[in-house]
């Protein structure tokens, strides 16, 4: 385990910081539901603390997998707020009962932790009446980087544009900053960013360069209006036949699947071609079959990108925040 060294001053900036980026859209009327366990740097920052400044309410949900108990307090609230993750939202978007809440006073939903998937997006926008608005952030800076604006007026698919006072440099592996469009691993400074791992120099030799950037691990893109767009996180690449393969944009399509509840994409050892792209799904559809899901993908994705196997479950595994665990499929499946 690593421990981040998070100062009162990269708290307090990155406080102010979110205070600056939504002005007064939050008010002391505020009752903000918080599904995510308090230890969760997400759950701190952005709802309990910005809240808890204004004078707001909040709501902790103590288990959000309960989504039927979860539904059933909602029904008791006149919520304004909402944070969460993808999955989670999957998960109360297919709950009927969910979709008949008041939600004449609700105003705001906030995602970040993993990437939101526009199916998700969409639906969400359907059943409440708003959009999501998307944000990035980690741990290591206290958390938040970059965000849409609030109010959310549109689904952009993209993580949004950096904080007040935050400055961002796509990097690829060499250290070289890359053109408009180009992948690249985000690298970050600003007030907010840790001092450095706890009594380890050897990780804080590898997340920081020479220059004093903070390297976040995740690869993302900038379009030319100054708009940034996850790409995946670089240790969930997958290398088939030479070319690179980037989970989030397989699991984006398989979601779309009518059939399809969750899903996740991992890289598999092949004899063939170095790794395959193997896709673990919880169907919906209890009809839908493997030769569905790759005959889909063959009509949205290049041939080296559809996955060669798909295999079905009763749930995937995740974390206590409800984040899909890449790393534990990867490590029981290291070789289909």
């Amino acid at each position: 385990a690593k421990s981040a060294v998070l100062t009162h001053r990269n708290m307090i900036a990155n406080m102010q910081q979110m205070s600056a980026w939504t002005g007064g859209h939050f008010d002391s009327e505020e009752i903000m539901v918080t599904p995510l366990p308090l230890y969760h740097i997400f759950s701190l920052s952005v709802s309990c603390l910005i809240i808890f400044k204004l004078g707001g309410e909040n709501i902790l949900i103590t288990n959000p997998r309960d989504i039927k108990g979860f539904v059933k307090e909602l029904k008791t609230l006149k919520f304004t707020s909402f944070i969460g993750v993808n999955t989670l939202f999957n998960a109360l978007l297919n709950n009927e009962a969910f979709k008949t809440l008041d939600f004449s006073r609700f105003k705001t939903t906030i995602a970040g932790a993993m990437p939101l998937q526009r199916t998700v997006a969409e639906k969400w926008h359907r059943v409440t009446g708003h959009y999501i608005c998307e944000g990035y952030g980690m741990t290591e800076c206290s958390p938040i980087i970059t965000a849409n604006p609030i109010p959310t007026e549109f689904i952009s698919g993209s993580i949004g544009i950096p904080l007040p006072s935050t400055d961002i440099d796509i990097r690829n592996d060499a250290g070289e900053s890359v053109t408009v469009g180009e992948a690249g691993e985000l690298c970050v400074k600003g007030p907010q960013v840790m001092q450095g791992y706890w009594q380890r120099p050897d990780e804080n030799a590898k997340t920081f360069t020479s220059d004093g950037w903070l390297r976040t691990g995740d690869v993302v893109r900038m379009d030319k209006d100054g708009w940034f767009y996850i790409v995946d996180r670089k240790k969930n690449m997958i290398i088939v036949s030479g070319f690179n393969v980037y989970p989030t944009e397989v699991e984006e399509v398989i979601s779309s699947i009518p059939g399809v509840l969750e899903v996740a994409v991992v890289g598999v050892t092949d004899k063939h071609s170095s790794e395959a792209v193997k896709a673990f799904i919880v169907k919906k559809d209890p009809n839908l079959t493997e030769q569905a899901v790759i005959d889909f993908c063959h009509q949205s994705l290049t041939r080296y990108k559809v996955p060669k196997f798909v295999e079905f479950r009763q749930e995937l595994p995740k974390t206590n925040v409800g984040k899909i665990l890449h790393r534990a499929l990867r490590e029981e499946t290291v070789t289909a």
